[in-house]
């Protein structure tokens, strides 16, 4: 009995480890083709649509920073540090 325990919790063991490592190495992949859309758009002087942008802005020249990162956020699904970076930029 204790050996099919011992024996399930190596299987769950690796089936866990196996599943994190497959989306660290997804997680790589979409990092890469983003660095890449990232370089076409910069060489093709694009600019990515910021959804509110116009709110965004007003909250950055009011000194807003705090909601316009938040407003940010929520109307394009960035995580914090791309916000910041994102709102940074436009200030």
């Amino acid at each position: 009995m204790d050996i099919a325990i011992l024996f399930c919790t190596c299987v769950v063991v690796l089936g866990v480890a196996s599943i994190q490592h497959q989306l660290t190495r997804s997680d790589r992949r979409v990092a890469r083709v983003e660095r890449k859309i990232d370089a076409v758009m910069r060489h093709l002087d694009l600019e990515e649509e910021v959804p509110r942008k116009d709110e965004i802005l007003t909250l950055v020249r009011d000194g807003k920073q705090v909601q316009a990162i938040k407003l940010y956020r929520e109307a394009t699904g960035a995580g914090l540090v791309e916000a910041k970076q994102a709102v940074d930029a436009m200030s």
